[in-house]
């Protein structure tokens, strides 16, 4: 799991405790549920069978991967649009192409972020690299949506490429785990990354019986996704493994400890650990679509079989067979109405919330 290491965690700026600093509850441990995204990438869907009113600013989580593509395997999705919300894609291993309708795009590897600002449309496509689907190989990431308050949601869509050198490095206060700032602030070391709403967002890397006590602001909420390892939350020490969301109540930090013992595949424990300041808004949610009325969801539809969200950029309409996104799909070819519903396993229907 290489995504950003580093040889020498001592010289790295260290976290230090908040002198009074109280440790955040345990409010829910949740386990992700595995299914497939797209055509064809494994992914574990991180905030199943959480409220959206916990996870807010924050609407869906995907881990895609840890999986070993054979020659010929690895796929991707066919160009589909977006609207109100933004696309975060963390690679920790392998490779990834991003292109939209608005110019943004390029490749992402071994640390490296897409932030894409979907806004008021856009259409893009994820794909892997033509010589990774020959070769085949390793392939782990995230794709995080965030929320855009309804006065954003009709921006300018907007696109950010951060490499992984460009990511925060700190140690915590005992040396025992490795904090890689991706957005946001983090005990006064800010990310590379800009965000539309309040919010943070690290990679943590914690060695065996270490204990990592993070600052975290007490009107964010705080999201920790174990994605590799397994450890304890809370000052509960709550159990806790690969694939399990946990959410925290209320106060100002939180804290993790690795176990004594970690699997030979799985040296330490890995998180992800996210929060921001809550939106308060009502959510509808279909789809590609994020907004605040089941209305302004249809509209988006409509909008989108019209071609009101843009079009394909004119280099991409060549008609020729692209195996990397998918067996038979046209590099040229837009999802159709119908099946812009099944490429990121989206809800089918109108969700709503608060």
């Amino acid at each position: 799991m290489p995504a950003v290491t580093v040889t020498d965690i001592t010289v790295l700026p260290r976290i230090a405790s908040l002198p009074g600093a109280r440790a955040r509850s345990i409010k829910s441990i949740t386990t992700a549920p595995q299914g497939y995204e797209g055509e064809g990438f494994p992914v574990r869907r991180a905030f199943a069978g959480v409220d959206i009113a916990d996870l807010d600013p924050f609407i869906h989580l995907d881990q895609m991967g840890e999986v070993e593509y054979a020659p010929g395997e690895p796929k991707g999705t066919p160009w589909h649009p977006h609207r109100g919300f933004e696309t975060v894609t963390y690679i920790i291993d392998g490779i990834f192409d991003h292109q939209d309708n608005n110019g943004g795009g390029g490749t992402i590897s071994n640390g490296d972020t897409q932030w894409m600002t979907a806004g008021a449309g856009i259409l893009h496509i994820e794909t892997p690299p033509e010589h990774l689907v020959m070769s085949g190989g390793l392939f782990h990431g995230f794709q995080l949506w965030v929320n855009l308050p309804a006065s954003k949601k009709w921006s300018p869509p907007a696109y950010q490429d951060l490499r992984a050198s460009e990511v925060a490095l700190l140690s915590s206060e005992d040396g025992g785990a490795l904090i890689r700032v991706i957005a946001g602030e983090v005990s006064g070391h800010q990310g590379p990354g800009t965000t539309q709403t309040p919010i943070s967002l690290v990679h943590a890397t914690v060695q065996p019986g270490a204990e990592l006590r993070l600052p975290w602001r007490r009107d964010y909420n705080a999201l920790v996704y174990t994605l590799a390892g397994h450890g304890f939350v809370g000052e509960e020490n709550r159990p806790v493994h690969m694939g399990q969301l946990t959410v925290f109540g209320e106060g100002d930090t939180i804290v993790v400890r690795a176990a004594n013992t970690q699997e030979s595949r799985s040296p330490e424990l890995e998180l992800f650990i996210l929060g921001g300041l809550p939106i308060k808004e009502p959510v509808a949610w279909m789809g590609p679509f994020v907004m605040n009325t089941k209305r302004e969801v249809l509209q988006a539809f409509e909008d989108f079989q019209k071609g009101l969200l843009g079009s394909i950029p004119a280099e991409y309409k060549t008609g020729r067979p692209l195996n990397r996104s998918g067996d038979g799909s046209k590099l040229g070819e837009v999802a159709k109405p119908a099946d812009v519903l099944d490429v990121h396993g989206a809800p089918t229907h109108v969700v709503e919330g608060n």
